[in-house]
């Protein structure tokens, strides 16, 4: 896990050698000149010591101020700050004493930390393969261009920058997981009487599995990039958006992966079988999970994709292209993000389900408002933290086999209980793998639900396929297969049965030990 700090660290210490053995050349070159300068000045005083008195005292004093100079510019220039500092800093000195002169290095050394954090935070972006604002972010330091270890930095990322080639967008890949178990033994037993059991065997992926994956996928050269970095959009003069093939530039040898997450609303389904509860943020406002343990005690930490992703992109920026996250599909009739936003718990329908009228009766103290406030905080959260989000019906349906009416008043359920929390979205995920035309048939005018769907502002759609990559890119909307990433197609990869995974790594390394076999569909 410490191979891209191991890494940056090496870059930088390698600069900050070739930069030391420079700076004390240059400190020997100045100090000769300003032995050479005294030595003259001495001559120069001692040849009018007879004719001008006290006059020589004088020349000697002035001679002194150099001598200071020089010596704060030794001192400096064998620490972190710009030459340039450290020039404007020494004659202001000249004439104090010594304990005035003190307070002056609060500032040189602030300025010496944020040059520092500057340069950590430069080569971060530069790993993450955004190399114009990480030269951007170093020319903006002042007297950049006297120092040496940023001008280098600057050559090193724009010869990185040259290496990169363009991504073949249309064979870029995307992979996706329902919310990962905790706890493989509750969610996985009893294979012969729980129904929900052999579900959970067939659709969700462990912990362990994920971990294991997501480090293969990086160790093959696989990188992260957004679902919107596919494509160029443009909207016209009349508002409508339109889409041309994206650039995404990557080193030779890397591979560009769009990741998508379903049904992360913390389902009642999901109770007691060994999933988060819900998401929430920890002390730094950052998204992570609850998990409710055995003995009912809750406990906090990074028990699903957001959070552990999170923490491996953080310690391989190279991971992700330019800091993008996965798409996050919600649903709706459950609320979201394991908070109880959907307006039926409010109103209590007539038809209002068990598990809902149970959640209730445990919880008299529910308040609507606050369950979305609390949902909405932690939606922003993951915004702020390059996430997106995308519909996946509120009632995870088949948008191919319902009624174009079901479809528009499930849409409407959508956008009123959910669109409202997240800011929005024009993006589509559909339920079941399902989509409203074939690989092969484009949507067309004429296509009643694309046509109600696109005027409710979804231009990307995607639906579940078994092939590597399917990207289609219109004039008016963008298309893309997905990948299941689940125990179905984890174990028989394992048992031969399949072979649709081997290009992203090794199932038969990455299984879970604690997966039972796992019942055909």
């Amino acid at each position: 896990m410490q191979r891209q700090r191991d890494d940056m660290q090496r870059r930088m210490g390698r600069r900050r050698k070739r930069n030391m053995q420079k700076r004390i050349l240059t400190t020997f070159a100045v100090l000769a000149l300003i032995t050479a300068v005294g030595i003259a000045a001495a001559l120069f005083a001692s040849s009018r010591d007879g004719q001008e008195g006290r006059g020589a005292d004088a020349l000697a004093v002035d001679a002194d101020v150099p001598k200071k100079g020089a010596q704060n510019t030794q001192e400096k220039h064998t620490g972190t700050e710009p030459v340039a500092e450290v020039g404007e800093a020494g004659p202001a000195d000249a004439g104090k004493g010594g304990e005035e002169t003190e307070p002056e290095a609060e500032p040189a050394q602030a300025s010496a930390s944020s040059r520092v954090s500057l340069l950590e935070e430069a080569e971060r972006l530069a790993a993450s393969y955004d190399y114009d604002k990480a030269i951007e972010l170093i020319q903006g330091f002042p007297g950049y261009e006297g120092d040496s270890e940023m001008t280098g930095a600057i050559a090193d990322y724009e010869a990185r920058k040259a290496e990169c080639v363009p991504v073949n967008i249309d064979e870029v890949t995307h992979v996706f997981y329902h919310s990962l178990v905790v706890d493989p033994i509750k969610c996985f037993s009893n294979q012969d009487t729980v129904p929900q059991a052999v579900g959970n065997n067939q659709w969700m992926t462990t912990i362990d599995e994920f971990n294991k994956i997501t480090q293969e996928m990086y160790d093959r050269g696989y990188v992260m990039v957004d679902l919107h970095d596919l494509v160029e959009e443009t909207v016209d003069e009349n508002g409508v958006s339109h889409f041309t093939e994206g650039e995404i530039m990557l080193p030779p040898g890397k591979k560009a992966f769009v990741l998508s997450l379903d049904d992360l609303s913390y389902y009642h389904s999901y109770d007691n079988f060994g999933f988060a509860s819900k998401m929430v943020l920890d002390e730094n406002g950052k998204p992570t999970c609850e998990y409710i343990q055995d003995d009912g005690t809750t406990v906090v930490g990074d028990y699903d994709v957001v959070p552990l992703m999170d923490k491996f992109i953080e310690a391989h920026p190279d991971a992700s292209y330019r800091g993008a996250k996965g798409t996050i599909a919600l649903t709706g009739y459950n609320g979201i993000l394991g908070y109880r936003t959907d307006i039926s718990y409010q109103t209590m329908p007539d038809d209002l389900d068990a598990d809902k009228r149970k959640w209730l009766e445990a919880h008299p103290d529910f308040d609507l408002e606050t369950e979305r406030a609390n949902a909405k905080k932690v939606a922003d959260a993951l915004i702020a933290d390059g996430w997106k989000f995308a519909s996946h019906t509120w009632g995870h349906l088949k948008v191919g086999t319902i009624s174009f009416e079901r479809l528009q008043a499930d849409t409407e359920k959508w956008l009123e209980n959910v669109a409202p929390l997240i800011g929005g979205t024009d993006t589509i995920i559909f339920a079941h793998g399902e989509d409203l035309a074939s690989w092969t048939d484009d949507y067309e005018a004429g296509n009643q639900k694309y046509d109600y769907l696109k005027s409710k502002g979804f231009n990307i759609y995607c639906n579940v396929d078994s092939k590597q990559y399917n990207t289609i890119i219109r004039d008016g909307y963008v298309r893309q297969s997905r990948r299941n990433l689940d125990g179905y197609r984890i174990y028989f990869n394992t048992t031969g049965e399949m072979d649709n995974l081997s290009d992203l790594f090794n199932a038969s390394e990455i299984i879970d030990p604690k997966r039972p076999p796992v019942q055909h569909l």
